[in-house]
């Protein structure tokens, strides 16, 4: 793949216990590949400016103008210092001004494209932000993280999630598979899956005319899945405070 990408697929949510419940959506997203964006620019994709369909770094990391920067501060940091390669950014866009990105994935390459890490960037309705990074992945393997902080007052922060990142270039297609483990096992299955096309105008048009208020749906579905398992009366726990560092691993 070259250049930035947009993804047109589904999100699929499955909770097993203590009721079954499971929900899909379809969706669409970004694959930004950081470092040409910075060389090359953005192309069709509005960056850093308003516009219906965007894409701002501040939205990323600590906040910043160059999220870039960022991510290579802290895999310096963490002693990652062979992820010279391409960065992938696997994100929701800024629609009609507005973002919320309750999880992204930033893959991290080797300059001879092997993966080298993978930073997956979960926010929460709170406004909080925690990443999980992953030493040494592959794709379709399985990679563990502990649960450290607060997303769904129906969980308890506690136990693993185990991730699987897939990429199927010849079919231009992406999945991430997330279980979440609690002391009692399996609670929660979730995918985020789509079909890979060059983030052209015509295709960032589509994109915004099939969902225009993606955003916003997300939030409003959120919150409505929310309430169906507080009427299902599921047990709800309390917030409690966040980690007190950005990230884990």
């Amino acid at each position: 793949m070259k250049g930035p990408q947009v993804g047109t697929g589904q999100v699929r949510h499955a909770r097993l216990r203590p009721r079954a419940h499971a929900f899909a959506y379809p969706t669409f997203f970004l694959l930004l590949p950081m470092r040409a964006l910075r060389a090359e620019g953005s192309g069709a994709l509005p960056r850093n400016r308003p516009a219906a369909l965007s894409f701002h770094d501040a939205d990323h990391g600590d906040g910043r103008g160059d999220a870039l920067a960022w991510l290579d501060e802290v895999l310096r940091r963490e002693g990652i210092t062979d992820a010279d390669g391409e960065a992938w950014l696997h994100c929701y866009p800024r629609v009609l001004g507005y973002a919320f990105k309750p999880v992204s994935f930033w893959y991290c390459h080797r300059a001879d494209g092997t993966l080298r890490a993978v930073l997956v960037e979960v926010n929460n309705t709170f406004g909080e932000r925690h990443c999980y990074l992953l030493d040494a992945p592959r794709w379709g393997g399985e990679q563990v993280a502990r649960k450290v902080f607060h997303v769904s007052p129906f969980c308890r922060v506690e136990g693993e999630y185990r991730f699987r990142f897939l990429l199927q270039q010849e079919r231009r297609r992406t999945v991430v598979r997330i279980d979440y483990h609690d002391g009692d096992g399996l609670l929660l299955q979730t995918s985020v899956s789509g079909t890979l096309q060059p983030a052209t105008a015509a295709a960032l048009r589509a994109a915004l005319c099939r969902h225009p208020l993606l955003t916003l749906g997300v939030i409003a579905r959120i919150h409505w899945q929310a309430l169906r398992l507080w009427l299902r009366r599921l047990p709800f726990h309390r917030k409690p405070a966040p980690p007190t560092g950005l990230l884990s691993r």
